[in-house]
């Protein structure tokens, strides 16, 4: 009887205890559960530190790589650490590895026996190896976009079995390195260092410093895109300020004329260009071109144009003479596919003409007042091919000259498509009929006033439109 009294006390006392010990067992493993969550958000924090300081430190994105893999082992715990991406021809190729990572294929029988010199040739055959973005278990991450938890990897058919010791694998993790929709590749590490398979937690933690690696990535990515974009600028903004150093700043003042010239570059840099200058007392020259092409390579194309007429046009008094020169002495300088047209002219108000030459330019614009008061707009051309377009046989053959009267009251008007062909909101032209109508009203006006007449109207015409092309324009009236 008393030791049913006591076993019922026992089984009493144990009743009470029983909820406090699987409270405090509750207590216990979420206690731990809180220290692992602590743990991995540190190692991710560790993660995000390495990324920051690689991207600090370098902000080439080659340099990235080694440190992401360096950085995962540092978290992760694994003994080695493999970075792989997809080649143009869809395959995977290694960038960067850390570690004795096996290789994805079968190595070759006959390595040496040191580890060091193992060690190395492993590496370099890593690093050379590529295989299909379909393969193993690199492949299945690439092609179904989610990471890869191989905790007993002798038994996957996917992992490759190398008879070397040292190349045993017995855990795999590998993740995708993606930011939203750009694929940066795979990280991939193998074998935890306490030698006990990789978990889910730990497979949660590399997934997580794998987005951290991919932002890495992009951001390494777009800040050298800057810095390639600043360094841009500051050529462009150079490359400007020289080609505006090129362009006269003031006509040459010649009794009887009144010239006025505009530029209007679409981009920082342009490949139209103007160029005035005097061959005499009473002659000025005057040229305006067009280079094929915009940005830079235009420019320095500009540039030696216009060197070479500066020397040539002195020793010419014939405008297509000095053209065929200007043609044979650039014939080696013009890549294939470029070009220039331009437009040279001679203004002799001795003689009260103008004497031009055209190598396939847009043809120029004469105003003249007739003796019954009204004004006559007509546009003369001559004939000619664009610079650098044929051989020199070709184009000396087919440029001419052509002379027209230049008397007080008439005005010439030269000026590049950007003109005429500038484009409003419905996608009409400017055209040379507006060109046309614009001077007939304009007549009278100063060189500088018909100028702005001229801008005003094509700016009132394209609206709202950005311009698309490089404009130039140059007046010249015979006052």
């Amino acid at each position: 009887m008393i030791f049913v009294l006591i076993l019922g006390c026992l089984l009493g006392v144990a009743a009470m205890l029983f909820p406090v010990c699987r409270a405090r067992r509750a207590a216990e493993r979420a206690e731990e559960e809180k220290q692992r969550l602590a743990q991995e958000r540190q190692l991710v924090v560790d993660f995000m530190h390495h990324m920051v300081t690689a991207l600090g430190e370098s902000a080439d994105p080659r340099d990235l790589p080694q440190r992401i893999v360096h950085a995962a082992i540092l978290c992760s715990g694994a003994l080695s650490a493999c970075l792989f991406e997809r080649t143009a021809d869809a395959r995977m190729r290694s960038v960067a590895v850390e570690g004795l990572f096996p290789p994805h294929r079968p190595l070759p029988s006959g390595l040496g026996d040191k580890l060091a010199t193992r060690a190395r040739f492993i590496e370099q055959v890593l690093k050379a190896e590529s295989f299909p973005d379909d393969e193993g278990v690199v492949g299945a991450v690439l092609h179904t976009g989610r990471g890869q938890l191989i905790a007993d990897a002798e038994s996957d058919p996917r992992v490759v079995r190398h008879d070397d010791p040292a190349l045993r694998v017995r855990s795999v993790i590998a993740v995708p390195l993606r930011f939203r929709e750009r694929f940066f590749g795979v990280l991939a590490v193998a074998n935890s260092a306490d030698g006990e398979p990789f978990t889910q937690n730990d497979f949660s933690l590399l997934t997580t410093l794998g987005e951290q690696a991919a932002l890495a990535l992009h951001n390494a990515e777009f800040l050298n895109f800057q810095i390639e974009k600043r360094q841009l600028d500051l050529d462009l903004s150079l490359a400007s300020g020289i080609q505006q150093m090129l362009l006269p700043h003031d006509a040459p003042r010649i009794d009887g004329l009144d010239v006025d010239a505009r530029y209007l570059a679409a981009q920082k840099v342009s490949g139209d260009f103007y160029d005035l200058f005097a061959l005499s007392e009473t002659r000025l020259g005057v040229a305006v071109a067009d280079v094929s092409g915009k940005g830079i390579p235009a420019s320095l194309l500009m540039a030696i144009c216009r060197t070479n007429l500066r020397q040539i046009a002195p020793r010419h008094a014939s405008p297509a003479q000095t053209l065929i020169e200007l043609n044979r002495t650039l014939g080696g300088t013009l890549q294939p596919g470029m070009f220039i047209t331009l437009l040279y002219a001679v203004i002799d108000t001795a003689r009260r003409e103008v004497t031009f030459a055209r190598a396939g330019h847009e043809l120029p614009l004469f105003a003249r007042r007739a003796p019954s008061g009204q004004v006559a707009v007509e546009f003369l051309g001559s004939e000619g091919m664009p610079l650098g377009l044929v051989p020199d046989e070709i184009f000396s053959a087919a440029i001419a000259d052509r002379t027209e009267p230049f008397q007080p009251g008439d005005s010439l008007v030269l000026y590049t498509d950007g003109l005429t062909e500038a484009p409003n909101d419905e996608g009409k032209e400017f055209a040379g009929s507006r060109l046309a109508d614009t001077v007939r009203a304009l007549q009278n006006r100063s060189a500088r006033e018909l100028d702005d007449g001229l801008l005003e109207a094509m700016q009132r015409f394209a609206g709202g439109v950005e311009l698309r092309d490089d404009l130039t324009l140059v007046t010249i009236r015979r006052v």
